[in-house]
């Protein structure tokens, strides 16, 4: 009897669990992998985070009323509420999107600084019909930017070349932009009309840029 007791308190505490690490682990996947899932199809992203949001909540309250029952059920009651306030202090807390920037840049750095010097010699030309700064790299070479394309642009000091991290709606953007010695990322042809809404300089002559 004792046994079957503690199978059934242990089992009505379970699907709140479950339902709040369910719910906290596909926060946290979206906090963390929110650039890299950037060139996801844009309805599958959209698609979750309306759900997250009713769903994160709900759980939230849920884990707060199953703390009144910790008196007479046990200290097992106040599980979810742990998982979903850890959840929110790691989401209001830890810079997901610096710590993805700063691993992808050194990533492929070295990678992405043989483009640049291909670039330079003339030996990666704009090669894409439908614009004239827009290289296709080969696929052994397209993970270094997003959609497999670099953008170009030339001015007298020399190339600047845009590795993309995301591409938004209406001609948004944003990535790392490497720029000839004295260039500055300003002077982009993307950043003509408006300034650069970001320009973080990540080394010698390395930018994170985004409009």
């Amino acid at each position: 009897m004792a046994e079957t007791t503690g199978n059934a308190r242990a089992g009505s505490v379970r699907l709140p669990l479950t339902a709040c690490l369910a719910t906290s682990a596909l926060a946290l996947g979206l906090a963390a992998f929110e650039l890299p899932m950037s060139d996801f199809p844009s309805g599958l992203v959209l698609a979750l985070l309306p759900v997250l949001a009713v769903l994160f909540p709900v759980c939230g309250l849920w884990s707060l009323f199953l703390l009144t029952r910790i008196r007479a059920r046990g200290a097992r009651f106040a599980l979810p509420f742990v998982v979903c306030a850890a959840t929110l202090a790691a989401l209001t807390y830890v810079p997901f999107t610096h710590i993805w920037l700063e691993t992808n840049f050194w990533w492929h750095r070295a990678a992405r600084e043989r483009i640049v010097a291909r670039v330079e010699a003339g030996e990666l030309v704009p090669n894409v019909a439908h614009n004239a700064r827009l290289i296709a790299l080969s696929p052994d070479a397209s993970t270094v930017s997003a959609g497999g394309e670099i953008v170009v642009d030339q001015d007298d000091r020399g190339a600047y070349v845009l590795f993309l991290t995301m591409r938004g709606f209406r001609h948004t953007f944003s990535g790392f932009l490497h720029v000839p010695k004295g260039g500055d990322p300003a002077n982009f042809f993307e950043f003509d009309d408006e300034p650069p809404r970001q320009a973080v300089r990540y080394a010698e002559q390395w930018y994170f840029v985004a409009n």
